[in-house]
């Protein structure tokens, strides 16, 4: 049974302000879950129907977690999906890292305002695909424990750091001679850079791209060309989506460096 100061707490943690407040989050989905158990998260509970508890008896083993058993229509109650899973978890939100527990010798991706949940999500997913463990994010950026982001990582969460800083002051932090590569709508081709060393790479917000005054820090500009035959820009898409870019670039980031055996 389902108490309403559960349902209240639960449905509380779906707004940053209460995340904040009981330093709490939520995840859902049975791959979801099972990252998150199987990670670096306290968790303080599981809601779940009984034949995903009867089904995960090995999973349930790495967590102190407490167990509440609900049915399909309670789950519904406090779910933020469209259709709700199996479960759904409360676990403690993470610490956030200082600038002293970057490792500038691995790529650091940077995200400048990125505000939509599902390229936010789709974004770390990407870095976790790519090996970047270290996500920066600007303060204006959407929260990285929104439900609707945690969901979009599809597990990834569990798996990439964190931090919260300025951009300018990350960059600022970086040692000497660290390349910051940015994604522009001009400058050199993608195709025709060399990378030889891991860096910083800013991806910028979804309309207005990289804001002004971080682009005088970006020592290596990107540029994704359009292959539609014209530079009009009538003639294609005004640009790439930010989660778009963001694989793109680092897909060759990743290549080039492994191919140099960084």
């Amino acid at each position: 049974m389902l108490s309403k100061n559960a349902i209240k707490f639960v449905n509380s943690l779906k707004i940053k302000k209460y995340r904040l407040e009981h330093q709490a989050f939520i995840v859902e989905g049975e791959k979801s879950v099972a990252e998150l158990l199987s990670g670096r998260f306290r968790v303080s509970a599981l809601y779940c129907l009984e034949s995903w508890f009867r089904e995960n008896p090995d999973l349930l083993k790495m967590s102190s977690a407490e167990i509440i058993l609900i049915t399909a229509e309670e789950l519904a109650r406090i779910s933020d999906l469209t259709t709700p899973n199996r479960v759904l978890a409360v676990a403690a939100l993470p610490e956030n890292p200082g600038p002293g527990q970057l490792n500038f010798e691995e790529m650091i991706l940077a995200l400048d305002g990125i505000r939509d949940p599902g390229n936010m999500g789709t974004i770390l997913r990407t870095a976790d695909w790519f090996g970047i463990r270290q996500l920066v994010c600007s303060p204006d950026c959407v929260d990285v424990f929104n439900p609707k982001v945690v969901q979009a990582t599809m597990g990834s969460f569990a798996r990439v750091s964190v931090f919260s800083m300025e951009i300018i002051k990350l960059i600022n932090y970086a040692p000497e001679n660290t390349p910051v590569f940015g994604a522009l709508l001009q400058g050199p081709s993608l195709s025709s850079r060399t990378f030889t060393k891991a860096g910083i790479l800013i991806i910028g917000n979804e309309s207005r791209g990289i804001s002004a005054p971080i682009i005088p820090f970006i020592t290596d500009p990107v540029f994704i060309p359009s292959f539609t035959g014209s530079n009009a820009p009538s003639t294609h898409a005004e640009s790439l989506n930010a989660s778009v870019a963001n694989a793109i670039i680092c897909y060759e980031i990743r290549k080039q460096l492994s191919e140099n055996k960084f």
